[in-house]
């Protein structure tokens, strides 16, 4: 092997990362949370041709799917999810019972992650994102800083990335826009107008629910995944995660629709 030169591994390094952080800084679409639902939308946004940047404030990306049910890394899918998996490349194996697959936990994590970033979604991990860029009418980006400055609770001053659309793919806390409510008392698109926070499980509505449920929260924000049932109050459910798929793929569908009629109405006053 030839003589390498250390400074030259840390530049390179730091150049290309520096270069993808500046490429992102104004994106169409920011996903918050690297779980499955978030990694669909990030798939389906990618491939409308929409620029798309993921935050994680984990090391690693998918959230609880890695560990299935009980750290049994198997999951359950159902027939509607079975096209969304098949995009992917993944093929479920049928079950005993009709109507119920399973997957490797693994794997389906791992594979979502690398069909999301081959379509060109950019997945920042290690960030947290701490705050939403708001003008007391809509959301326009988000704030971010690095995880361990969160976690050593540190003063130190965050980032801004501008997006168009943000969405909240924090899984059961529902972490921005219950800090967009906190920090600014607005009132949400929910029956109550804040999170109303998830139900008890009932794993069988919770997979109608969080489908439901996945929409725009509030001006510029979605949410997507169990973030979706926290929001508006659905029911909780276990190592199924059908609906967590479809979750995905239904936002990213509705912020495409939403951007493609803007580019319309853009190009029409023109």
């Amino acid at each position: 092997m030839a003589k390498m030169d250390d400074t030259i591994v840390s530049q390179a390094i730091i150049e290309k990362y520096f270069e993808r952080l500046k490429n992102n800084l104004r994106i169409d679409v920011a996903i918050v949370g690297g779980g499955p639902a978030g990694m669909v939308a990030a798939y389906y946004l990618s491939k409308f041709g929409h620029k798309v940047a993921m935050f994680e404030r984990k090391l690693s990306i998918g959230g609880g799917m890695w560990a299935g049910g009980m750290m049994f890394n198997f999951i359950v899918v159902q027939d509607d999810a079975l096209p969304v998996l098949k995009e992917f490349g993944i093929e479920p194996e049928p079950y005993k019972e009709k109507g119920y697959y399973t997957a490797c936990a693994v794997r389906t994590m791992a594979t979502l992650t690398a069909k999301a970033t081959e379509m060109g979604a950019t997945i920042f991990n290690g960030i947290t994102i701490e705050d939403v860029v708001w003008d007391s009418k809509r959301v326009s980006g988000v704030v971010a800083n690095w995880s361990v400055v969160d976690a050593a609770g540190l003063f130190v001053d965050p980032l801004t990335i501008k997006s168009t659309y943000t969405i909240d793919a924090t899984g059961h806390p529902c972490e921005i826009v219950s800090t967009l409510v906190k920090k600014n008392g607005v009132k949400l698109y929910t029956p109550t107008g804040d999170v109303a926070g998830e139900c008890s499980m009932n794993a069988i509505q919770g997979e109608l629910d969080v489908v439901a449920n996945t929409r725009e929260v509030y001006s510029g924000i979605y949410v997507t995944g169990m973030a979706a049932n926290a929001a508006y109050g659905g029911q909780r459910m276990g190592p199924i995660f059908g609906g967590m798929l479809l979750s995905g793929k239904r936002v990213a569908n509705l912020i495409h629709q939403s951007l493609s009629s803007a580019m319309f109405s853009t190009a029409g006053a023109e």
